[in-house]
């Protein structure tokens, strides 16, 4: 019995030290990001990314909030599921966009104050810090 007890601290204190292994705590926390550049083009709508707490995003775009779970070790990079506000506006199609790239983002790096997501497949986002 006391064995197990030992084995269960013991388990409990290693996962407790580990922390947040995300992008947030390599750089990318404290920082309200804004995407200027999506696949090569300029993205002229607003659309910002947060990291308010570990194993979270949340943030605006064009139209709405957002929220989502955020589960990869840096430098990977995997959303759960998004969850949006849903109110309508003109740009619409251009947070459709947007989320869907949130979402198929896969890899992750932070130098300075510009945070860039992509993927294998070509994705590539480019954020600017913006305060």
């Amino acid at each position: 019995m006391k064995k197990a007890v030992l084995i269960a601290v013991v388990a409990m204190a290693a996962s407790a030290c580990r922390g947040d292994e995300t992008i947030r705590a390599y750089g990318a926390a404290g920082q309200t990001w804004a995407l200027k550049e999506l696949n090569g083009d300029a993205f002229t709508a607003s659309a910002t990314l947060t990291f308010p707490k570990p194993g979270r995003i949340a943030g605006k775009g064009p139209c709405n909030s957002y929220t989502a779970s955020l589960t990869a070790p840096y430098p990977w990079f995997e959303t759960g599921a998004i969850a949006a506000t849903r109110s309508f506006c003109p740009n619409l199609a251009d947070e459709t966009v947007f989320l869907s790239a949130l979402s198929r983002a896969t890899l992750s790096e932070v130098a300075g104050s510009t945070l860039i997501l992509s993927n294998p497949d070509g994705l590539n986002m480019v954020f600017i810090a913006s305060d």
